[in-house]
């Protein structure tokens, strides 16, 4: 089953499905070391990752399985990264969040909306009952993110990464769906109701 990779809109960003004209900046996000410090997996050197990078991204719509999206500023359309959802499982009605964002992004809650939008559209769309995602233990601002999203730490995945050498753990993240509806604001009554 196919899955129609999402446009949605915040009040500041803009989060799209990918296009070949974002080769050259994902390939600078995702080059950097200091974005990817406590990423799964080095910083990429061979710009034939970015071509992989957008196939994989096609073909998570293609075989229904989640959706990876730009986050661009609304103002200017200036890349600030992407997020996504993959991993979906309808049967277990659960799947995993991952977002990157650049540095000049970092400490504007760009994350945090962007994440947002995304877990929106997810939850309405796929009928989740369950979002994980993950974080070095050593990345509090990402673990920020999750909180302020409203997942809660489910334990740590000790020794659980080793990239060029050094050895990290992970926490875990979780977020169902009825922790998530009650975060949602509450829509005003419409008048005369009580």
């Amino acid at each position: 089953m196919s899955l129609t990779t999402p446009t949605l809109t915040t009040d500041r960003l803009r989060l799209r499905p990918f296009e070949d004209t974002d080769a050259d900046a994902l390939f600078a996000l995702q080059s950097n070391a200091v974005v990817l410090r406590y990423w799964d997996s080095p910083p990429w050197t061979d710009s034939a990752r970015t071509d992989r990078f957008l196939a994989t991204s096609r073909q998570l719509a293609v075989d229904g399985s989640g959706a990876r999206l730009v986050v661009e500023r609304g103002a200017d359309g200036a890349f600030l990264g992407w997020c996504g959802i993959s991993g979906w499982n309808p049967a277990f009605r659960s799947a995993s969040l991952t977002y990157c964002l650049t540095e000049a992004a970092w400490g504007h809650g760009y994350a945090t909306e962007a994440a947002r939008a995304l877990l929106t559209w997810a939850y309405a769309t796929l009928d989740l009952n369950r979002v994980q995602a993950e974080a070095d233990t050593r990345n509090v601002p990402s673990a920020r993110v999750l909180e302020k999203l409203g997942f809660v730490l489910e334990g740590t995945l000790r020794e659980d990464c080793v990239v060029d050498g050094v050895v990290s753990d992970s926490w875990v993240y979780g977020l169902l769906e009825r922790e998530w509806r009650r975060s949602r604001p509450t829509p005003p009554a419409p008048l005369g109701a009580r």
